[in-house]
Parts: structure tokens; C-alpha cells; sequence
């Protein structure tokens, strides 16, 4: 990224993980159906937890869950469940490992009947939103579209996707431009077509 770290979101810090993962994939929109929901079980696992937790832990999770393929996790059971529970590479809580076999259910189902990047899309209408926010305390942890598709999600069979953990996903995988208009980010992803 072009600028100086300061004008970075400060909510990054300066560790080079997190720097990298700012510059080149948070408000990045994402549209790949498998993509996305790793992106949405990751943010689930983060909950109670800080993100950078999360991103160095990110290699092994993808280890321990075949890549997040849905389509291999949607058939595990209690034993798969004791193996990632002894898996010291990645976060051990038996709530949101059984939650992620059933969201990787859940997923199928919605991405046979219309697709699962269409299904999340549809809350933003297919559009990314370019806020215009100056500083990090003006930005919301949830907002009304935040909580319909939690509520929609919840009812599909989602687990760990309140709203708040919605907004962080629909940040991420750049479903709204959250980086603050004095980051170079902002600009770059606003003039990029999306």
C-alpha cells in the first residue's frame, strides 16, 4: 500500500501479518460462494477473541478443516470433533467446531437451492458499500443489514453469526468499504469498479 503506516486504519497495528492482511484482503470483495464461508466460520471462531488470533492461527485451521470445504465437513461427527479438540494449532471450543459441521450442512443447502454467495449478496443487493467514515469510533459494530442476514443465516442453521459478527464479516470480505477515507484502501477499493 502506498502511504505511510499512519494512515493505515489504526485498528491494524503494525505487526507485518496484520499490516498485509490490511493492505491486501480486509473490504477486498469476495464472491466465491467457499471463500466466503470460510471467511464467515472464521469470524465465528473469532468471537470472545481478538482477530490477529485468529490470522496467525489461519494456516492451521485450514489444515484442520481440509481447506474449509464444506462438502467434506458437512459429514463429520463426534469423532472429528475430539480430533480438532486435541488440535493445539487452532481454537479449541467444542461449541463452534460442531457449529461449523453444521453450517457446512447448512451451506450446501443454501448453495445448492441459490448459491451461497448469492444468498449473502442479496443484503447488499449485489452492491458494495462505500462508507465515509473518518474516524474508527464512527464506525458501527452492527448495523440493520448486519442483523437480517444474521436473522437469515440463524434460520438456515448458522451458528456464531450474530450481528456483530456479521459486520465484521460483511467488512472483510468487502461487502461494505469500511477502511477510513483517510486510508489509501479507501480510494483504491472505491475507484476500483466495485
Amino acid at each position: 500500500m502506498d502511504g505511510n503506516a499512519q494512515a493505515r486504519c489504526g485498528w491494524c497495528g503494525t505487526e507485518q501479518i496484520y499490516v498485509d492482511y490490511h493492505d491486501h484482503e480486509w473490504g477486498v470483495p469476495e464472491y466465491d460462494s467457499r471463500a466466503l464461508w470460510e471467511k464467515l466460520m472464521l469470524d465465528g471462531f473469532q468471537a470472545g477473541l481478538s482477530w490477529i488470533t485468529i490470522l496467525k492461527k489461519r494456516d492451521n485451521f485450514r489444515a484442520a478443516f481440509e481447506g474449509f470445504r464444506p462438502e467434506i465437513i458437512a459429514h463429520w461427527g463426534e469423532d472429528d470433533i475430539k480430533r480438532l479438540l486435541a488440535n493445539p494449532g487452532i481454537v479449541r471450543h467444542r461449541g463452534k467446531i460442531a457449529g461449523t459441521i453444521a453450517s457446512a450442512r447448512a451451506y450446501l443447502r443454501i448453495d445448492q437451492r441459490v448459491g451461497f454467495s448469492t444468498f449473502i449478496w442479496q443484503f447488499q443487493d449485489g452492491k458494495v458499500q462505500h462508507n465515509q467514515w473518518q474516524s474508527l469510533s464512527q464506525v458501527p459494530a452492527q448495523t440493520p443489514v448486519s442483523q437480517a442476514m444474521s436473522k437469515a443465516l440463524k434460520q438456515e442453521g448458522f451458528t456464531f453469526c450474530g450481528p456483530t459478527i456479521v459486520y465484521a464479516f460483511m467488512q472483510a470480505t468487502g461487502m461494505v468499504n469500511d477502511h477510513l477515507v483517510t486510508c489509501p484502501c479507501h480510494a483504491r477499493l472505491a475507484t476500483s469498479g466495485t
